[in-house]
Formats: structure tokens, C-alpha cells, sequence
């Protein structure tokens, strides 16, 4: 007979605040290269060249959108980081999580405009 009761495998509460600050981290530090590189992308391309130059063929996506979604994502990183340890780690990780949509919203939006 087998005594032993087995426990869920979840994270302790600190390694869990440990995470989220590094995937907050992680995507502060990866907001600004991900515009410039999905920017480089798209201008290397013909139909970016084509708008760059001469205003012709760009994308349909509105400025304020992707204002928008940059803003989000460094907000939600400073927000997550900011947060206290320890409260709302539920809450600190959804944070996180609408961080990386947004960035990554962000930059399937400037590729779109290939």
C-alpha cells in the first residue's frame, strides 16, 4: 500500500515572480528590436521601397494602431515589473501575457505592410 499523496507540480510562488519578471524583462528588451527589424523587413522589400519612395502601394493599417499596440506592450511591461512581488501573481502574469500579444500584434502588423 502506497502511503505517499502526490502534490501538483506547480512552481513555488517565488520561482513563479522570478518568471514573470524575466519574461517582462524579455520583452521590454525585445520591443525596440522587433519594430526596427520588422520595419527593416518590410522597407527592404519592393512594395515598402515602392511607398518609401514614392508613396505609392503602402500599407492600409492606420499609424494610431500601431502607436497603440507599442504603447500597450511597454506599458504592460512596466506595469508587470512594477507590480509587487508576492500579490497578484495572477494578475502580474496576465500583464505579461497581454505584453507579448500586443508586441507581437505590433509586429505582425508593420509585416503585414510588405
Amino acid at each position: 500500500m502506497n502511503t505517499t499523496t502526490e502534490r501538483p507540480v506547480t512552481p513555488a510562488p517565488r520561482q513563479q515572480d522570478r518568471l514573470i519578471t524575466g519574461w517582462a524583462v524579455a520583452g521590454l528588451v525585445l520591443l525596440l528590436p522587433t519594430v526596427v527589424l520588422s520595419w527593416a523587413v518590410v522597407l527592404s522589400g519592393e512594395r515598402g521601397t515602392r511607398c518609401l519612395m514614392y508613396g505609392e502601394g503602402c500599407s492600409d493599417i492606420p499609424g494610431w494602431a500601431l502607436y497603440a499596440a507599442f504603447a500597450l506592450a511597454l506599458l504592460a511591461g512596466i506595469v508587470a515589473l512594477a507590480w509587487p512581488r508576492g500579490r497578484g501573481t495572477y494578475s502580474r502574469s496576465w500583464t505579461v501575457f497581454v505584453q507579448w500579444g500586443a508586441q507581437l500584434t505590433l509586429g505582425a502588423m508593420i509585416l503585414s505592410g510588405a
